[in-house]
């Protein structure tokens, strides 16, 4: 055993799918509260493994076929995704599922001020996540396949639903901020507009690849958390970095950021509207429900770290956030008011 893997069990099935091959080296890329990946080199091939953590895990969590799934059916659709080779879900090859791609070279950043890069490579590759995320949800469902990917319609108030459900349970104490804010995301939810698209759950800098030298998106990582969803989730989501500051889950409310080349949250929007199919426009509650569904998410890491199940040192630094964002969102519907009156 090694890297938590069963080596010799990984070596043979990968000789079943690329024989002749030779010694396999494997290096972990990241594992954390996501599934668990690794780098491989398997002769003169280098593939990416992706794994299900050990341990039990909630139902419908941490599930790579559906990674597999999506990334699949995206394959010929000109939206960046690794090219998916195989999915293995008997658990006895290696204990749990997986699957495995081809490597992509490229650069991922942590950090949305992008260290390291010019000014203007600064600049067209936020633009150009911007068209990325475009192209996404350009792509509709039904015609890949992926009809039943997640349940269609009414995206919003089913999530509101469930993260003011998961916060009215927590164990800790309540939050005035996010009392009110749950009040007001569900007072302010707009009807139904019937859009669908794929979501992927999670779109952000830290889960675009980028080109090694050229400013363009060359793979969208980490799908553990698509659906069918409403593509203006994502689009609220993508934008949180302008209304949370560096301390905030890596904002850059506060910061230099146009100085550094980083466009503005309104020209970041009118590129992906320009390459959109749909009209839809990017309203205050949009960002708002954004940042609610990560405020309840961060009270139910300090209640997983209460109960034993969290690094104390994640829940430590996360767990207070839940005011925080809650506190942002408050502001951006409380200024949307002011606007209109």
């Amino acid at each position: 055993m090694n890297n938590g893997l069963n080596l010799n069990a990984l070596e043979d099935w990968l000789a079943e799918k690329i024989p002749g091959e030779g010694v396999l080296h494997v290096e972990q890329i990241s594992g954390g509260q996501s599934n668990p990946t690794y780098s491989l080199q398997w002769g003169s091939r280098r593939l990416v493994l992706r794994i299900k953590p050990a341990g039990p895990v909630l139902p419908g969590a941490h599930a790579v076929e559906r990674e597999f799934r999506v990334m699949k059916a995206l394959g010929n659709t000109g939206v960046p995704v690794p090219n998916v080779l195989w999915l293995e879900d008997d658990p006895s090859v290696l204990g749990r599922p997986f699957y495995v791609m081809d490597w992509v070279d490229g650069r991922v950043f942590s950090d949305c001020t992008l260290p390291g890069v010019s000014r203007e490579h600064r600049r067209k590759m936020y633009l150009d996540t911007a068209r990325t995320l475009a192209r996404l949800h350009a792509v509709r469902p039904a015609e890949i396949g992926l009809e039943d990917f997640g349940r269609p319609g009414n995206y919003f108030r089913r999530q509101i639903s469930r993260w003011s459900r998961q916060y009215d349970e927590t164990t800790g104490p309540r939050i005035p901020a996010l009392d009110s804010l749950s009040k007001l995301v569900s007072e302010t939810c707009p009807e139904d507009d019937g859009l669908i698209s794929i979501s992927h759950g999670d779109f952000r800098i830290g889960n675009m690849m980028f080109h090694p030298t050229e400013p363009k998106v060359v793979a969208i990582l980490d799908w553990e958390l698509s659906t069918l969803g409403h593509p203006l989730a994502d689009l609220g989501f993508c934008v949180m970095p302008w209304n949370t500051s560096p301390d905030e889950y890596g904002g850059i409310l506060g910061t230099n950021w146009s100085d550094i080349g980083i466009p503005s949250l309104d020209e970041f929007v009118a590129e992906y509207q320009a390459n959109a199919k749909s009209a839809s426009q990017l309203a205050p509650f949009h960002m708002a429900f954004a940042l609610f569904r990560f405020a309840a998410i961060f009270v139910g890491i300090a209640d997983r770290a209460r109960a034993g199940n969290a690094a104390a040192a994640e829940a430590e630094h996360l767990g207070p956030l839940a005011e925080r964002f809650a506190e942002r969102a408050l502001t951006i519907l409380e200024h949307s008011k002011e606007e209109v009156q």
